[in-house]
């Protein structure tokens, strides 16, 4: 394909279908570097996995890096996790939007460049995928109504901290009452004089089966559920008064379980800080 054709292709695939800024969907993939590798894995993804394999492909227009130093592994519960084993593995999370209507656009794209990166020697190896999948979204709960930053607006906002919380529901035919549950009770109680100012709530998708073989296939589809909670101050502040019972509140539904609370902080983009700090 010539060079000129290839022009012609980008000019018509952005003239059909959604364009909106609606983060639609989502990719959050949570990783532990091996032992030994936390600097140069920290390297690659900020310097060239971040863009080359995330922010410069289609659809994919919000991303942010989020770290978790020993003593904020050591606050995750619980204790004997289905997502985390153990429940401190996992020490970078990067969450990243996708508009809404073009998931299977960018997965197509995903797949490709990734094995192209794999090819050309441009994929770090030396890493585990704790928790690695792309997700719908399903509901965005806000604290303070219509003030504020919005949903797309979470990942560029300058946010001090984030909190990761996976929950199952008891049985896939029980997920939307749980969601509802949560989106319409639950969440705007707890957000009511929190440091939250939003979370957002997602459901994971399957993997396509042409996915890299270091990235393991997504578990709980069709009964869990991935909530972001964005806050406006450092998790370690505010943990023991906001985050401590959220396991207790959603056992108290009925409908499910919580299998990981874990708090983060943002990574500082161009520097190595908290890399000293990881075990």
């Amino acid at each position: 394909m010539s060079e000129d054709t290839r022009s012609e292709v980008y000019a018509e695939l952005a003239a059909v279908g959604p364009y909106g800024v609606r983060p639609g969907h989502a990719l959050i993939t949570m990783v532990e570097p091996h032992p030994g590798h936390e600097h140069a894995y920290n390297r690659w993804y900020e310097d060239d996995h971040y863009y080359a394999g995330a922010m410069a492909m289609p659809w994919m227009f919000a991303g942010r890096r989020w770290v978790a130093t020993r003593d904020l592994q050591l606050l995750r519960y619980p204790a004997e996790s289905a997502v985390a084993r153990p429940v401190t593995a996992g020490c970078y999370l990067s969450t990243y939007w996708i508009t809404a209507g073009r998931y299977a656009d960018h997965m197509r794209w995903t797949v490709a460049i990734n094995r192209r990166l794999n090819r050309d020697a441009r994929v770090h190896h030396d890493r585990t995928h704790v928790f690695t999948a792309f997700q719908d979204h399903e509901a965005t709960v806000y604290r303070d109504g219509t003030a504020g930053p919005r949903d797309v607006h979470a990942l560029d906002h300058p946010y001090a901290g984030l909190v990761l919380q996976v929950v199952d529901a008891d049985a896939a035919e029980r997920r939307a009452d749980l969601l509802g549950r949560l989106r319409d009770h639950h969440l705007p109680e707890l957000l009511k004089g929190s440091p939250a100012a939003l979370v957002t709530v997602f459901s994971p998708t399957p993997l396509p089966l042409d996915r890299m073989s270091y990235v393991k296939q997504v578990e709980g589809v069709g009964t869990r559920l991935t909530l972001l909670w964005f806050l406006e101050e450092d998790p370690r502040r505010c943990w023991q008064d906001h985050f401590t019972g959220l396991d207790t509140a959603v056992e108290r539904t009925g409908l499910g379980r919580t299998e990981l609370v874990a708090p983060f902080i943002p990574t500082v983009p161009g520097t190595d800080r908290y890399v000293a700090e990881l075990r």
